[in-house]
């Protein structure tokens, strides 16, 4: 397994050995000791997956009270995956980073908790798993404007299609302070 530092402290890219042959292919996509041994020492209390169109963004998400570190992955297809730094005592606050993550190149993102978490589908459709440090909490999950004009991400569209709750979210210059983690 190789590991790459990005740009934002903590958020680590992954590129699981992947083991090839005539009859297909093996990766192991986790193990606790081997992702400790590399620094990834949190705890994954759940799995979530889901399915996805063309032209779908989902996020920018996080919790605050209970935030929640990922480590995801594309199982089909691909998306523009984005851990925004939103840690206002961090040195890369508001800096983000932003990969192609797909089944051909199998990377994987870790983002630890205090990152604002958010993807768009680039393929079809997509099969998307994070694994999470902290349990889903419904009344804690807050959201940054996907076309925040302070974050300039590059999105691979400029009308994607939105929840209802991903589009009433705020820049992140107009969230109180105390609704951003340490």
């Amino acid at each position: 397994m190789e590991i790459t530092k990005t740009i934002i402290e903590g958020v680590l890219l992954i590129k699981p050995r992947v083991y090839k042959d005539e009859r297909g292919f093996f990766c192991e996509t986790y193990s606790k000791k081997i992702y400790s041994d590399k620094g990834i020492k949190e705890e994954f209390v759940q799995d979530n997956y889901s399915h996805s169109r063309k032209g779908i963004l989902r996020g920018l998400h996080y919790q605050l009270k209970n935030p929640q570190g990922k480590l995801v992955r594309v199982l089909n297809g691909s998306v523009l995956d984005v851990a925004v730094d939103i840690r206002k005592n961090s040195k890369t606050f508001g800096q983000y980073f932003s990969i192609k993550l797909d089944n051909i190149s199998f990377y994987q993102l870790y983002m630890p908790p205090g990152i604002a978490h958010g993807f768009c589908v680039i393929s079809d459709e997509v099969d998307f798993e994070y694994k999470c440090t902290e349990y889903y909490s419904p009344e804690d999950q807050l959201g940054i404007a996907w076309n925040d004009p302070f974050l300039d991400i590059k999105w691979p569209t400029k009308n994607p299609s939105l929840s209802k709750k991903d589009k009433e979210h705020n820049c992140i210059n107009e969230i109180d302070s105390e609704n951003l983690p340490d």
